[in-house]
């Protein structure tokens, strides 16, 4: 069974690979620092507000990501490395 923080990370790997910017350079930072706790906390908080305004600008167009974005968000304690912002 897949743990919370796995399906996460893929959910994030989709995001760094679409293409659009707002999402996609904030979640290659946060995969890239998201194991050391110093240099992801600034990375967590930019990623979760990219999800946020990707979700308010894209995520009821009907694309795949639409559902992506509601899944991070919802384990968006997971994000960040103290367990929530």
């Amino acid at each position: 069974m897949q743990s919370q923080r796995d399906e996460l990370i893929e959910i994030i790997t989709k995001f760094a690979e679409s293409g659009w910017d707002l999402i996609d350079a904030p979640a290659k930072t946060w995969l890239r620092t998201k194991d050391n706790s110093e240099e992801s906390k600034t990375a967590a908080i930019e990623l979760i507000s990219a999800i946020e305004k990707a979700d308010q600008e894209c995520g009821s167009c009907g694309c795949e990501f639409d559902l992506l974005y509601k899944k991070a968000l919802a384990m968006k304690n997971l994000i960040a490395p103290t367990g929530g912002i």
